[in-house]
C-alpha cells in the first residue's frame, strides 16, 4: 500500500492504492483514490488522467515480419502448422516491455521440429518480453524459420495499411497502449459545512507496466502539457487592470503528488 501527502491551501490531500493484483502476465489491476477534493475537482482529475492513461503513454510493439518463406499473408508453409496469418497475429499479441527510442530489429531463427514461442525473439537488450509462454508457431518437421522483425515504440495504435508485399514482409497491426482501460468515479460527502469528493481510478494494464507506473507517467505527460502556462511571461498574463499570475490548482496537486 502506498500513502503520500501533499499539501493544498489548509486541506490535506491523500492519495493511496487500495487494491494492486496480477491477474496474469498480460493484466494488471490496479485501484487507487485521492481525497478529500472540493466538489468539481474529482471530475477534473479524473476526466485529464484517464484520457492521459489511454493516449498520452506510449507502449511497445511489433510493427513488421519479413521472412523469405512468405509467399503471401494467407499462405500456407510446408511443416508450420500455423498460416502466415496466424503467426503475424501470434506476434500481435506479444507483449514488450522497453525504453527504446524509434524503432530497432529483432529476430526469430529456430529449427524445428519444436514449438516457437516469445522466448525464442532475439532483441535488443533495451526490449524485454513480459510473457516468454507466449505462442508464435509449432514447426512439426526439421525446417529452419528465420524472420526478421522491427519493433517500434509509439503511442495510440496504427492499423496496416496494406497486406501485399515483394519482399516477404508484412505490417502488422500495432496496438501501443499498454493501458488496456481505466475509469473513473466519485464518492461525494459532507465534512461539516464543506462538500468534498474522494477520487476513485480504476487502472488496467496489459503488464508492460504496473498500474500505478501507468498512473505515474500518464501525470507526468499531463504535467508537460500545463507546464508553458505555469511559465509564461508575467506581462502576458494581464486580466484587465489586475496582473496576476495562472494558478492551476489541480496540476500543482499532481506535482507535489509525483515528488
Amino acid at each position: 500500500m502506498v500513502r503520500e501527502k501533499v499539501i493544498v491551501s489548509t486541506r490535506t490531500l491523500q492519495w493511496k492504492c487500495v487494491e494492486s493484483r496480477g491477474d496474469s502476465n498480460s493484466l494488471y489491476y490496479g485501484r487507487f483514490i485521492l481525497s478529500p477534493l472540493m466538489k468539481g475537482q474529482a471530475d477534473t482529475i479524473g476526466i485529464a488522467v484517464r484520457r492521459a492513461l489511454l493516449g498520452e503513454i506510449e507502449g511497445t510493439c511489433i510493427t513488421r515480419a519479413k521472412s523469405e518463406k512468405i509467399p503471401h499473408e494467407y499462405s500456407t508453409i510446408i511443416g508450420i502448422q500455423e498460416s502466415v496469418h496466424e503467426i503475424l497475429m501470434n506476434l500481435k499479441e506479444i507483449v514488450l516491455r522497453s525504453n527504446l527510442y524509434g524503432i530497432s530489429g529483432a529476430s526469430i531463427c529456430v529449427k524445428g521440429p519444436r514449438y516457437v514461442t516469445a522466448q525464442d525473439i532475439i532483441l535488443p537488450p533495451s526490449v524485454q518480453i513480459v510473457d516468454n509462454t507466449q505462442h508464435i508457431a509449432n514447426l512439426t518437421e526439421p525446417i529452419n524459420l528465420y524472420i526478421e522483425l522491427q519493433i517500434e515504440r509509439d503511442r495510440g495504435y496504427r492499423i496496416k495499411t496494406t497486406n501485399n508485399s515483394q519482399d516477404g514482409s508484412y505490417p502488422i497491426d500495432a496496438v501501443f497502449m499498454p493501458v488496456r482501460n481505466a475509469n473513473h468515479s466519485i464518492h461525494s460527502y459532507v465534512n461539516g459545512n464543506e462538500k468534498q469528493e474522494i477520487l476513485f481510478l480504476e487502472i488496467w494494464t496489459n503488464g508492460s507496466l504496473t498500474p500505478k507506473e501507468a498512473l505515474h507517467e500518464a501525470s507526468r505527460n499531463l504535467i508537460e502539457l500545463f507546464i508553458p502556462f505555469l511559465h509564461a511571461e508575467e506581462e502576458k498574463l494581464h486580466l484587465e487592470n489586475n496582473q496576476q499570475k495562472v494558478t492551476l490548482p489541480f496540476l500543482l496537486v499532481m506535482i507535489d503528488w509525483l515528488n
